[in-house]
């Protein structure tokens, strides 16, 4: 009964403080985009020209494929440890294991499972994004169409496909961040708390940025501190 009390209450918790950190960066990107790595890099997106573009969203591609590969091929080894009868001598462990029993390590496998799935499937969401805007990007939509507010929309169409193509890759890169301390839950519950509170701790200091918000400090960033501060 003590083991399935530390799975019911440091597992909820280390997941609490995952899902509160990124409810806290979510809202930090929406109201003060130039404050966060993923901010900037959106707004930094709206001044790409053709060439380095193009350049640039091949290499994201492949990094994209790169994720999703990997991301199924995880799924495929976790299945296959799920259909074995695997058991390992945990006595000589410093921490408690918590819930050894099937349906406990059916659960943690199924986790890693459902993690290293839906990093898939916003890889290949990031992919389409990409390759999609990879071809529209160069189109001469001068020669094909003369009216300039056409020019204006077509611009900002590629830029949200860019930009979706980014938000769907940094959200696949999320689902592997999740994935390791569920992948220490099967050690036990303790070193899975362990790994949420560094884990948050060290994505802070790689999601925030105060150096160079003055470079991409934009109107709609200001528009929208002015409409928070009335």
């Amino acid at each position: 009964m003590e083991k399935k009390f530390l799975d019911y209450t440091l597992v909820p918790l280390g997941l609490a403080i995952m899902v509160a950190y990124h409810i806290w960066l979510f809202n930090r990107i929406m109201n003060h985009p130039s404050k966060t790595v993923i901010g900037v890099n959106t707004i930094n997106r709206r001044f790409w020209n053709g060439v380095l573009a193009v350049q640039t969203l091949r290499n994201n591609i492949m990094a994209s494929t790169v994720l999703a590969s990997t991301a199924i091929m995880l799924s495929s080894v976790i299945a296959l440890l799920m259909t074995k009868d695997i058991r390992v001598d945990r006595s000589a462990w410093t921490f408690d294991s918590g819930d050894t029993s099937e349906m406990g390590l059916s659960i943690k496998f199924f986790s890693i499972l459902a993690c290293f799935l839906v990093a898939f499937l916003l890889n290949v969401q990031s992919i389409r994004y990409y390759s999609h805007a990879s071809i529209l990007i160069n189109v001469p939509f001068k020669n094909l169409l003369p009216d300039h507010h056409h020019h204006h929309l077509t611009a900002e169409y590629v830029a949200r496909s860019v930009n979706r193509g980014s938000h769907f890759w940094s959200l696949g890169l999320r689902a592997f961040y999740f994935s390791f301390p569920l992948f220490l839950w099967i050690f036990g519950p303790i070193p899975m708390f362990l790994c949420c509170f560094v884990l948050v701790f060290m994505l802070y200091f790689l999601d925030v940025t105060f150096e160079c918000s003055w470079a991409v400090y934009d109107h709609k960033d200001q528009e929208i501190e002015t409409q928070n501060e009335t």
